[in-house]
């Protein structure tokens, strides 16, 4: 038996048309998927249809035969919301990969894990230590930034689910490529704020990332959540560009997010996004 676990992101801190190409930077935080792949036939009632295509997968780069796969059982625990642009299914997707290497006692980088997850759907970059700017279509690190791990995270989770492979079938580049230049300037900010551990910089850059997505899928109330953001001085404010999640991004040492959470029920915010999670920012990585 073989266990490993991926983190969740709260969308993604930036993502857009940066440096020549569609990349983005996640948001890991401490939500887990957590797959384990033991001997045992193989059966549909405790896995997701991507975990055993990766599994699948694996044992082709592996040259172990596919008839293998059915020996071969796969249970997971999740509680990450789906379809909600909180990175579940790369999650899924990464812990099952991982598994199946430890299965085998067989090593991996994570950029090797990346290029095999990307080959099954766009992905994210949640398996890497480091926050990592990721062309999440190839499957190629672009630049790793460092880590941020001081940062508290107020999900709003939106009941609205979004297929993400749907949408990035749908060709968004001349929007994107419209909000390239103040992308690239959101790039560069984000890897100062990271390499000088500043939140109050980092939350700028994902702002302007959010505000930037607003043309392609706009998220309901988010000028009054921009209110938010400035009246009670958080760092800022990040989006899920490809699904329906907002978070918050603060210190709850500084700041009094319940507050902040009082102001949002009166202004009705809540009936656009029902359930608040409180989250920690976290490195990413297979644990």
């Amino acid at each position: 038996m073989a266990e490993a676990s991926c983190p969740a992101s709260c969308g993604e801190l930036i993502q857009g048309w940066i440096s020549g190409g569609e990349k983005l930077v996640s948001c890991p935080i401490d939500w887990f998927s957590t797959v384990e792949v033991s001997s045992g036939l193989a059966t549909l009632s405790n896995q997701r249809p991507m975990m055993r295509k990766a599994l699948e997968l694996t044992l082709k780069q592996l040259n172990i035969p596919s008839a293998e796969s059915q020996q071969l059982k796969i249970d997971f625990h999740s509680t990450i919301p789906v379809a909600k642009g909180m990175a579940s299914s790369t999650a899924d997707i990464a812990a099952t990969v991982a598994a199946t290497y430890r299965y085998f006692q067989c090593d991996y980088t994570a950029e090797h894990l990346a290029s095999l997850c990307a080959q099954l759907e766009p992905t994210d970059s949640t398996m890497f230590n480091a926050l990592t700017l990721f062309d999440h279509n190839q499957g190629v690190v672009a630049a790793q930034y460092g880590s941020m791990t001081n940062l508290d995270v107020l999900v709003l989770e939106s009941p609205i689910q979004l297929d993400t492979a749907a949408y990035h079938k749908v060709d968004h580049r001349h929007s994107l490529m419209s909000s390239s230049l103040r992308l690239d300037t959101a790039n560069t900010d984000l890897a100062d704020a990271i390499k000088l551990h500043n939140p109050n910089q980092l939350g700028r850059a994902a702002t302007a990332s959010a505000i930037e997505s607003q043309i392609i899928l706009p998220k309901p109330r988010f000028e009054q959540l921009l209110n938010i953001v400035e009246k009670h001085g958080l760092y800022g404010l990040n989006v899920a560009h490809s699904g329906s999640v907002v978070g918050l991004l603060f210190d709850a040492k500084i700041h009094d997010i319940e507050h902040a959470i009082f102001d949002m029920e009166n202004l009705g915010i809540r009936h656009c996004y029902p359930h608040f999670h409180q989250c920690k920012m976290v490195d990413g990585g297979i644990r």
